[in-house]
């Protein structure tokens, strides 16, 4: 039997070739350029058109508007070789694509268009998202795989609250249900693609400790975390959610130590994985002191959000195009800075909101490294995502 084709004869642009390509690329500008234009935002200096508070604006725009984008490009790129079906290209990724761009548009003026227009258009994305991902994985009758959209479609319904939300006063149940939808397709990711690349290297290293594959203590783990993150969305303020993020933390400790990360430090692309998978744990524990208000709420999302999804997103994407467009699997030292560029953004970013006197200074460096990190890949990655490759992309 012939291997099955893993593209379509497709002689459009490069850029619509595959899923990854150009959610990878807007979404890193967008995450890069608005966090720019929100801080003056936030300080008063300038006024935009969007009927979101500053604060609303860029909780946002982060989780409903860049994550989107980047698990988007993520799951259109992995869902084929998970169903072995060929992958969405040309005309229907560009109504993807459109969607998306329009949802953000239509956020941007949404004081101009009305909250209710604005979510309509908004919210659109995350459900198409849903049903092109639903219907590959039916049609390639890879069952297990539809666990994934379970988030995507709590992220869609988190969207929702959030509009309905700020319309009457703060979404502070939109953010906290954004974050932990988030949240649950990073551990249900990280612990898939972890310690299989961890193991793929490590092999080729010689004996040595390998990492854990996913078994009953990882579904252990994620049911706990969950069971943490639902009290957390209802009762952000008690003791019981408190205990219960707590817990979580050191199970995701454990579950992190197990994938043998300390044996991984001469593959930066493998390494900086373990790395933002590590703020996983701290955000628990930071999020458990809020919830006792020992630290402000946004110590731990800022943990979960700029370090661990900041970070996993811009390793995965990094990873996934050096594969997809033929080039070696070896993180430059360009790429190498991108990634302490957003580190070093998540760490400012947790210490502005652990230490409110050097909020101002903290939070321009923040912003400034995490722009530099994002609009960074797009410019050094972008003769990649936009030139087509022959055989696989």
């Amino acid at each position: 039997m012939p291997a099955i084709p893993r593209l379509r004869s497709y002689s459009g642009p490069a850029l619509l070739s595959y899923g990854f390509r150009p959610f990878f690329f807007f979404g890193a500008l967008y995450a890069g350029l608005g966090i720019l234009i929100w801080m003056p935002f936030y300080f008063g200096e300038i006024e935009l058109v969007t009927s979101f508070s500053p604060r609303d604006w860029h909780a946002h725009e982060m989780i409903y508007g860049y994550l989107p984008a980047v698990i988007t490009g993520f799951l259109l790129t992995a869902i084929p070789n998970w169903t072995g079906r060929l992958p969405l290209q040309g005309g229907p990724l560009l109504v993807l694509v459109t969607t998306w761009a329009v949802g953000r548009f239509a956020v941007a003026i949404s004081s101009e268009i009305g909250w209710f227009a604005a979510t309509v258009l908004d919210a659109a994305f995350l459900f198409l998202l849903a049903c092109a991902a639903g219907r590959e994985i039916i049609s390639g009758r890879n069952w297990r795989n539809l666990k994934v959209l379970m988030p995507v479609v709590l992220l869609g319904l988190g969207n929702i609250a959030f509009h309905v939300e700020a319309h009457f006063g703060s979404a502070d149940y939109g953010v906290r249900l954004g974050v932990a939808a988030v949240l649950v397709l990073l551990m249900l990711i990280g612990g898939r693609i972890i310690p299989s690349f961890t193991g793929n290297w490590l092999r080729r290293q010689g004996d040595g400790r390998m990492p854990h594959p996913f078994g009953r203590f990882d579904q252990a783990v994620l049911l706990v975390s969950s069971a943490a993150l639902l009290l957390w969305i209802v009762w952000p303020s008690e003791s019981l959610t408190a205990t219960t993020l707590f817990g979580a933390g050191l199970l995701q400790i454990a579950r992190l130590a197990r994938w043998a990360g300390d044996r991984t430090v001469r593959d930066r692309l493998v390494l900086v994985l373990h790395i933002a998978y590590a703020f996983v744990p701290v955000g628990f524990v930071l999020t458990g002191f809020g919830a006792v208000q020992m630290l402000i709420p946004s110590a731990g999302i800022h943990a979960w959000m700029a370090g661990a999804a900041g970070m996993m997103t811009l390793a995965v994407m990094t990873r996934a195009t050096l594969g997809h467009t033929g080039q070696p699997l070896t993180a430059s030292v360009a790429t190498q800075l991108l990634y302490l560029s957003v580190f070093l953004a998540a760490i400012a970013r947790i210490g502005a909101a652990v230490e409110p006197r050097g909020q101002v200074v903290l939070l321009s460096v923040a912003a400034v490294a995490w722009a530099i990190g994002f609009v960074g890949f797009a410019v050094l990655y972008a003769p990649f995502l936009w030139r087509q490759r022959s055989a696989l992309t």
